[in-house]
């Protein structure tokens, strides 16, 4: 049976909304990342005709050829990994690169994006409890590379981004992600840094994300269903 997308698209929206007014928070600071990694061209362009306009690739060169084909005002969020030889068309295509996890990446896209005339938007990816299976940096690593970014002249540091281990308890939770808040909120105090953008928080865990004060939420599943 087709997943119906806009329906599943709506549902995610509404209770986005609904968990940042519980929060507290206003709904249109909370922002929604349709993950559409694997997913063909036709299906994000039935969400894409649903009103959503931002979508999050892991690899590259899949991002590559759905931006080639797609809508040109569609918002490319790079969500994974970028290996080194694929920092250029990340730079190429991408609105915001999440995944940023060591000083040689920084600088790579600092010198790419000054090549092609851009400034290209960041997030420092964090792995604040060390989960050997994801990427990202421990807290004084992060706050390093942070510091580094000042010596950059082409890139954007917007704040930062964090995976949550799956399946685990809401203290866990709590701990990923309300510990990225208060260190995001530490760190600009600090040196006085807007880092208005928190990536947290997936189609598992949003919730939880949403009330430890994520910005943008990368959710896949939940909008084209199990992928293949």
């Amino acid at each position: 049976m087709k997943v119906k997308i806009t329906s599943r698209l709506d549902d995610v929206n509404r209770r986005i909304a609904a968990l940042a007014t519980t929060a507290g928070r206003d709904p249109e600071n909370v922002r929604l990342i349709a993950v559409s990694k694997t997913i063909d061209c036709d299906r994000i362009r039935e969400a894409y005709d649903a009103g959503q306009r931002r979508f999050g690739e892991n690899r590259i060169q899949e991002l590559v050829e759905k931006a080639a084909v797609l809508p040109s005002d569609i918002e490319w969020h790079v969500v994974g990994h970028v290996q080194r030889n694929k920092v250029r068309p990340a730079v190429q295509h991408s609105y915001l690169i999440h995944s940023v996890d060591s000083l040689q990446m920084l600088q790579r896209i600092d010198s790419i994006a000054g090549e092609l005339g851009k400034v290209q938007n960041i997030l420092l990816q964090a792995n604040f409890i060390g989960e050997a299976t994801k990427s990202g940096l421990s807290e004084t690593a992060l706050e390093e590379l942070a510091v580094a970014v000042g010596d950059c002249s082409n890139v954007a540091f917007l704040g930062f981004m964090t995976m949550a281990p799956f399946g685990v308890a809401a203290e866990t939770l709590a701990e990923v992600f309300g510990g990225l808040r208060d260190f995001r909120d530490r760190l600009a105090a600090t040196h006085g840094l807007p880092l208005r953008e928190l990536s947290m928080g997936m189609s598992d865990d949003y919730q939880h994300a949403i009330a430890h004060g994520a910005t943008l939420v990368r959710v896949g599943t939940a909008i084209f269903g199990k992928r293949l």
